[in-house]
């Protein structure tokens, strides 16, 4: 099967093969991005061990399942292990026979723990013996690579990532797997036999988020609006239940995180740490700045410093299909998408939605303003001021001397700024120059997703740029 994308983490697994040294490489990711496809495709399904862990299985069954992994690439003990340290041992044996699968490009054992946190079952071994396993013989293997990945990112993140213990420095690659963009996107409908327009892509991604299990289930004889119908709206469909199974497969307690997540999708210009503490079901400690960091890591969040208060950073909702999931099937009025197009809701979701697609594109939106070699900061930004104040989501402070203020619109026809915007936008110029006290010029950039209109207002924006730029 071709691999999509994903050119960047192509070249670290790469880097591995080609390494003097062991590696031990960590993939994390939200459900359904690709983890494991990504791997095994990699290396053709071909490695010296694999082994998966089980959801809802405790130690025993997990023991078990490891030991039919050992039994497949070669192990001759058929009785199953009394622990961890007694299966990481027989695996340490299998790997160290002559009959051990190598890779051939730099003859590298390589070991794939798929779905690693479910191994950790309460009161297993487990963490101590991958520690022990990994320290006194892995770590001084020139050519072993050890891969492992999970869907469930607090564990990763908590036990791999940042760990003070057995783990901490041991870790020698990470990958961020993230949702496909929409170049990637475009690429894998092609594959699929998908047919649409550019701006039934954006469409979709402001819906599904470039998250390629999702676009996977597309069927290529139904328009966009009947697939999203099918999948989202019918209680048959594959994705009618994904938002609370997402968030369930991804944290142990999940309930703060969602209402993290569900309280951002009410102020789509953000909110600070301090408002989100607020929340009762929120609550404050060290436990939010946990929670912030983990939805963070897994792409759910962003967090932008204020151009203006270094210590005042937004925490920002971008990822698509959670924001479309709390709107329009959480709290669901109709039940198809066709009943909401052209809705107050609709209209105020859609241009919140393309905001975050731009969000997601920032790299793309450099390239196209025509300074991906120049050195940037990005931000957001939120005015002092209570009455006649502003907000600009996507700021891009340049060190040629030029800050971009981007202002990003989805309608049905080209964008045409009208006298009522040109009063905004001119509004927000004067109260950010005034609150920033930069010296450095100062451009609007319209970001005009179906495209954009030139008339009497437009020489307000230095620079358009439209959907189709953001391929």
């Amino acid at each position: 099967m071709k691999i999509v994308g994903r050119k960047r983490e192509k070249d670290i697994l790469m880097q591995c093969l080609k390494s003097k040294r062991p590696e031990f490489a960590v993939v994390y990711g939200r459900r359904r991005v690709g983890k494991t496809y990504l791997i095994r495709e990699y290396f053709n399904k071909q490695f010296s061990f694999y082994s998966t862990g089980l959801t809802d299985e405790k130690t025993k069954g997990q023991l078990r399942a490891f030991n039919e992994s050992l039994l497949l690439y070669g192990s001759t003990d058929k009785e199953v292990p009394k622990d961890w340290f007694d299966a990481f041992s027989r695996l340490r044996v299998l790997l160290c026979s002559e009959k051990v699968y190598r890779e051939p490009i730099g003859g590298k054992r390589v070991i794939f723990l798929d779905e690693l946190p479910w191994m950790d079952t309460a009161r297993s071994d487990f963490k101590s013996a991958l520690d022990y396993f990994w320290n006194s013989w892995a770590s001084a293997q020139e050519d072993i690579v050890l891969i492992v990945c999970g869907s469930a990112t607090s564990w990763i993140i908590n036990n791999l990532l940042t760990s003070r213990k057995g783990f901490h420095n041991r870790v020698t690659r990470r990958i961020q797997l993230l949702p496909f963009s929409l170049s990637e996107c475009e690429e894998l409908f092609e594959l699929n036999d998908v047919v649409m327009t550019k701006n039934q892509m954006i469409e979709s991604y402001m819906v599904f988020g470039g998250i390629p299990l999702y676009m996977n289930l597309f069927d290529s004889r139904l328009s966009l609006m009947q697939n999203i119908n099918e999948l989202c709206f019918k209680e048959y469909g594959e994705l009618h239940n994904e938002y609370d199974n997402l968030f369930y497969s991804l944290f142990d307690k999940p309930e703060k995180h969602m209402a993290i997540i569900e309280t951002l999708s009410k102020k789509k210009e953000g909110l600070t740490r301090t408002d989100l503490s607020k929340e009762k079901k929120i609550g404050g400690g060290s436990v939010l700045t946990k929670n912030l960091r983990e939805l963070e890591e897994c792409g759910f969040i962003r967090k932008f410093n204020n151009f203006t208060k270094e210590t005042d950073a937004l925490y920002q909702l971008i990822d698509p299909f959670t924001l479309f999931s709390i709107r329009f099937i959480k709290n669901k009025k109709f039940d198809s998408w066709n009943e909401y197009i052209n809705s107050p809701g609709y209209n105020s979701w859609r241009g919140n939605s393309f905001e975050i697609v731009c969000l997601n594109h920032v790299e793309k939106i450099k390239a196209c303003l025509g300074i991906s070699g120049i050195e940037t900061n990005v931000f957001a930004w939120r005015s002092n001021k209570v009455e006649n104040g502003a907000q600009i989501d996507l700021i891009i402070d340049r060190k040629d001397g030029v800050i971009d203020l981007c202002e990003m619109k989805y309608t049905n026809e080209e964008y045409a700024i009208d006298s009522d915007e040109h009063a905004k936008i001119s509004n927000r110029l004067e109260v950010f120059r005034k609150e920033s006290g930069t010296n450095k010029a100062i451009h609007i950039i319209m970001i005009a997703g179906s495209g954009f209109k030139a008339n009497k207002y437009s020489g307000v924006v230095q620079n358009v740029i439209v959907g189709e730029e953001l391929f």
